[in-house]
């Protein structure tokens, strides 16, 4: 783990190997991030979250949308390249000047199993709170992942 310059807080790293092909696991971290990101405890509008939407290409957005159909904005994509990487701007619940940087890579074990390695930087954004919501962040992102987004790609048609 390399710590940040800006800070002195590393990144959150987290990895996790899934049982499907890269391409599968991309699409199904990306495309489908409706179907296993849980809106009721991970959203700006919680109980009143409907979906979410990652829009695929760089400058796309990350959205919620609630009940209402307001959009709740958590970040930009920064970097397309399926199936191998994305890269977006994190600030769900906060404006984009409190952005931090999430990046996510999908590479091959061998043919039929994929390593997904999420890594959370850019944590100077939140000044002397850093070392704190990293921490929230590292429970959080392996909980998502090893929970969430493992058991859905296992189970996913």
């Amino acid at each position: 783990m390399t710590v940040a310059e800006d800070t002195g807080v590393a990144p959150v790293e987290v990895t996790i190997v899934i049982d499907r092909p890269v391409a599968a696991v991309f699409e199904l971290f990306t495309a489908r991030i409706a179907e296993w990101w849980p809106l009721a405890s991970h959203s700006v509008a919680e109980a009143e979250a409907v979906t979410c939407v990652l829009e695929s290409g760089v400058g796309g957005r990350i959205f919620e949308r609630d009940r209402n159909g307001a959009e709740h904005d958590w970040g930009r994509i920064t970097l397309w390249e399926p199936p191998a990487r994305i890269a977006f701007t994190w600030h769900p619940g906060r404006g984009p000047e409190a952005a931090t940087r999430v990046s996510v890579a999908f590479d091959p074990e061998d043919r039929h199993r994929c390593r997904v390695t999420l890594t959370h930087d850019g944590w100077a954004v939140h000044g002397p709170d850093a070392l704190l919501v990293r921490q929230r962040y590292d429970q959080g992102w392996r909980a998502l992942l090893d929970r969430n987004f493992a058991g859905f790609a296992c189970a996913a048609g």
